[in-house]
């Protein structure tokens, strides 16, 4: 049986990263995916070769040409700004998503939700992975829609699995993949305090995406203007399987316990 599934992203490029192979799998399975951007990625990295173009512009068409590689149906833009890091001067911008009205933002999203008769709405967790502040406020919009949507969806977080991470970069060292001045304490503090992604026992699904790992790897290509996505695909492709193969959900309303399985 066949679902309509939106995926709520910060920015251009956030898909590709998180829920690309999910996104994959979804589309091929005939369920309809809808990927809904908050803002345009205006603040990310302008290359060399913009020319007269916009880096907002610029950054909606990677986002088209990702969705033709996952199979995403539709796109919507909410029309926010990108308010740049935590403590950038450009948090406080008018018409930055850090400084949305939550009810304002949340309702357009649940307009989203109700004209797609949307079964399951996908978001971030509380602190949006890293505390970037549009994520985090994109786990507010998404809350706020999920209550005020005419049919209420079922509701998953996208996030990062915090002790894997750990398991493979002690991995990585073991393995002598990482060299001394490459030390990462996983655990460590990001810009609001918290430390990555979520601990695995407050997850609930783990996504093996193994199949749709080139999907993966061809989605995060077609944002390589962003030096992210670029260092991503640098990876030699055995070790790109083994750090982003799987993709990590919560949700919420499910008893704990993480499920390796496919959510929908």
């Amino acid at each position: 049986m066949s679902s309509t599934i939106v995926f709520v992203h910060a920015h251009p490029d956030d898909e590709a990263s998180a829920t690309s192979g999910t996104m994959t799998r979804a589309s091929q399975l005939g369920h309809r995916v809808v990927c809904v951007y908050a803002t345009g990625g205006d603040h990310g990295t302008a290359p060399d070769d913009l020319g007269e173009r916009s880096l907002a512009d610029l950054r909606r068409e990677e986002a088209e040409a990702s969705a033709v590689v996952t199979g995403t149906q539709r796109l919507v833009w909410l029309g926010y700004s990108d308010s740049g890091m935590y403590g950038w001067e450009q948090n406080d911008a008018p018409d930055a998503l850090w400084q949305a009205d939550v009810a304002v933002a949340g309702r357009a999203l649940a307009d989203v939700l109700d004209a797609e008769n949307a079964d399951v709405v996908v978001g971030y967790d509380w602190h949006g992975g890293y505390g970037h502040p549009d994520h985090i406020m994109v786990h507010r919009i998404t809350r706020y829609a999920v209550e005020v949507a005419a049919r209420r969806p079922r509701y998953l977080e996208t996030t990062m699995n915090r002790d894997r991470m750990r398991s493979l970069y002690a991995l990585a060292v073991e393995a002598g993949m990482m060299s001394a001045d490459q030390v990462w304490d996983i655990d460590a503090p990001m810009d609001d305090g918290n430390p990555m992604g979520t601990p695995e026992s407050d997850l609930h699904w783990d996504v093996d995406i193994a199949p749709f790992i080139e999907a993966k790897r061809a989605a995060l290509a077609c944002h390589a203007s962003q030096p992210d996505a670029a260092g991503m695909l640098q990876m030699p492709p055995a070790a790109f399987a083994i750090a982003f193969g799987h993709e990590f959900y919560r949700e919420p309303a499910r008893a704990p316990g993480m499920v390796a399985g496919w959510p929908f």
